[in-house]
């Protein structure tokens, strides 16, 4: 602790005596300095004891006096030493009740105390405190230290911070998520203040913010050495960090980000060999993936597991969802095998897991911003949006299977302009969504087009019957009597659909590809000439 007025008052050598504001001696002393100036203020930066012998002041005006402590306390000054013995046999009534009214402690300095002695006094009182603060910081430096190295994650080391700035501490991914909280009480604060962090990741590593509300101060540390942010460290505190205090959250900020910077080359390593892992899977070889996935990914191909593509235009959308998966995976312990591709992102993910539900959530906020009116214009992350394929459940012997369902449901989640499509909805659905396609109504169009300009000049109605006879499985009696026309009459008009388009309805395939024409067209209708 500084030294306080009562410190100096309980110094047995020094003598001082409280003549006024003996209710406010809990205050820090910044320095002793003593001035006969009838106006020190311009010199006093505050915090200061500031030491007189009113060789200047006219000490027994009652109303010069009230100017004079009222000048002093507004400038901070924290206490006044007036010498006794020197102008003055005794500290004059006047000072001692503006003083008191003024609420400024005063203390009488007997004459054998010289003012030397108090300056030394507080110099040496403020030295021994900057001893103990550094001294407490270096050990805990060694304490965040050794928890950094036990490998046991950052469990233990936010657990030392939080004792030594006797608060809380909390971890956040470079998503906003809480990675790690100690103690465990403090979850719900530091969950709140993920848009604070979401806020300060725009901002270029090393950058802090304080933030507070009627809970606690916060201070906010962004980690990371470049201008990507690996994430942030919150440290709440009832009171502004001492010294001290300030030493054990610069350690945890520097340990954090060598941890999170040697997390990211082990992470290259990962994907490195993940994507040999991915490779002997397409390739059909389930058995030398697990031999060399080992007890890194081994967990992930012993159940259900779902694959999944992402895509976008810049590889920094893609890398936000894959951040997003991992701190979801490392939060519940799972396996997750992820191997960037350019501007894709390929994931082996365990199905029903915490990554899934991550990449969904993800996706769900994306559509939602996209379907909330701009406020202000885009950032180039947020124009690159993320289109992602989800496959069906998996296993090891059918992930070339789950990548090409992954590619179908990438590839109708760009055309329906939707962020997830899981093959699930392909299978279980209709196929006809899938027609909403500017080259299939093209296709459509071509197809059919022959057969509406026939019916166009008045010489029939070949859409309508074509769609009547397709409806009716190719029952005449069925198709005609909804036409209202003789099965004679049908047969006809279904031999010229055959001239026409030169195609035989005797074949399956043709018999398919009208129908769906038909569909994708909304037919019969009138071509537009």
């Amino acid at each position: 602790m500084p030294p306080t007025l009562a410190s100096l008052v309980q110094h047995s050598a020094l003598k001082l005596t409280v003549r006024a504001g003996a209710d406010r001696l809990d205050a820090p002393v910044r320095w002793a300095h003593a001035s006969e100036l009838t106006d020190p203020v311009p010199y006093m930066e505050g915090g200061e004891l500031l030491l007189v012998t009113a060789t200047n002041l006219d000490a027994e005006n009652p109303e010069a006096m009230r100017r004079y402590v009222r000048r002093l306390a507004g400038a901070g000054v924290v206490g006044l030493g007036f010498a006794v013995g020197v102008n003055y046999d005794d500290v004059p009534q006047a000072l001692i009740d503006a003083a008191e009214e003024g609420g400024l402690p005063l203390l009488e300095v007997p004459r054998r105390t010289p003012f030397l002695a108090i300056a030394k006094a507080v110099s040496s009182a403020i030295a021994a405190d900057q001893y103990r603060a550094v001294t407490a910081g270096f050990e805990a430096q060694r304490e965040l230290t050794k928890a950094a190295l036990a490998g046991d994650g950052p469990g233990e080391l936010l657990c030392r911070l939080a004792t030594h700035v006797d608060g809380w501490a909390a971890l956040y991914d470079a998503s906003g998520a809480v990675v790690a909280v100690a103690p465990e009480w403090a979850a719900r604060r530091a969950a709140r203040l993920t848009p604070d962090v979401e806020r300060l990741r725009e901002r270029p590593a090393p950058a802090s913010v304080v933030v507070g509300d009627t809970d606690d101060r916060v201070e906010l540390q962004s980690l990371g050495t470049g201008r990507r942010v690996r994430g942030a460290l919150a440290v709440g505190t009832g009171a502004a960090l001492g010294t001290a205090e300030r030493y054990a959250v610069h350690s945890a900020v520097a340990l954090l980000t060598l941890t999170t910077a040697r997390s990211r080359a082990l992470q290259g390593a990962e994907q490195r060999l993940g994507a040999a892992v991915l490779r002997m899977l397409l390739a059909g070889q389930p058995d030398h993936a697990r031999a060399v996935a080992g007890d890194l990914y081994g967990g992930l191909l012993d159940a259900p597991f779902r694959l999944l593509i992402a895509e976008a235009s810049a590889p920094s959308a893609t890398a936000s969802l894959g951040e997003a998966m991992e701190a979801a995976a490392f939060r519940t312990g799972e396996a997750l095998l992820s191997v960037p591709e350019g501007e894709r992102l390929v994931v082996l993910a365990a199905d029903g897991g915490a990554a899934v539900a991550a990449c969904a959530a993800y996706a769900e906020a994306q559509e939602a911003r996209e379907a909330r009116p701009p406020r202000e214009p885009a950032t180039a992350e947020e124009e690159a949006q993320v289109v992602v394929g989800l496959s069906a459940p998996a296993g090891p012997i059918a992930v070339s299977a789950a990548y090409k369902q992954a590619e179908q449901a990438l590839s109708v989640a760009r055309r329906r302009g939707r962020a997830l499509v899981e093959h699930e909805e392909l299978a279980a659905g209709s196929v006809l969504p899938l027609l909403a396609d500017d080259a299939v109504r093209a296709f459509a169009d071509g197809m059919l087009r022959a057969l509406h300009e026939h019916d166009a000049k008045g010489r029939g109605d070949l859409v309508a019957s074509l769609r009547a006879w397709l409806a009716h499985h190719g029952q005449w009696d069925a198709a005609a009597a909804e036409l209202g026309v003789h099965r004679h009459t049908l047969r006809y008009r279904m031999r010229r659909v055959e001239e026409i388009l030169g195609r035989s309805l005797d074949d399956p395939d043709v018999r398919m590809e009208l129908w769906l024409a038909l569909k994708a067209t909304g037919s019969p209708a009138t071509p537009e000439p």
